[in-house]
């Protein structure tokens, strides 16, 4: 894929899909309004915004691991080769893992818990996904190479030494 479409592919993607799933829907169900469900809540909303920062940098880095590699995130348009590098070495799926980082900060930053209870079925739907789909479809394509890969790299916790 020529560097310039993976790049606009991979821009539109995390537009698209990080917009709806993370702004866009969390909007249209209400949750984006400031509540303290308690007093002393204003140290939660402290603790959110650099929860929604932290989890944009794995995000980000994935994707551009996947351009340097040849490819995007997008399935239809994977790099040729395996991507082990950047946040990859600590974790199997640093996107989602930053995906979680931005909702768990945002539920703490507006107070919500109807945006916790969608983050948590953000994750039940995004680890579905990624057990079933990804994880079977990476074990076709790659062969050995991702099982080793696997063995080493745990899918959800990341480790802190690669």
């Amino acid at each position: 894929m020529r560097r310039s479409a993976a790049a606009a592919a991979s821009l539109g993607w995390f537009v698209a899909i990080g917009g709806t799933f993370g702004c866009l829907l969390p909007y249209l169900l209400g949750y984006w309004h400031f509540h303290r469900p308690f007093s002393g809540w204003v140290a939660a909303q402290v603790v959110g915004v650099p929860l929604i920062c932290a989890g944009l940098v794995p995000l980000l880095q994935s994707f551009l691991d996947f351009f340097r590699a040849g490819g995007t995130p997008i399935p239809v348009a994977a790099p040729p080769r395996l991507v082990v590098q950047g946040f990859y070495r600590h974790v199997r799926n640093p996107i989602y893992v930053g995906f979680m980082l931005i909702m768990l900060g945002q539920a703490l930053l507006f107070g919500s818990l109807g945006l916790l209870e969608y983050t948590v079925i953000a994750w039940c739907v995004g680890a579905a996904g990624a057990r079933f789909y990804e994880e079977p479809r990476l074990r076709r394509r790659f062969g050995i190479e991702y099982e080793a890969y696997r063995k080493n790299v745990r899918a959800w916790l990341p480790r802190l030494r690669p």
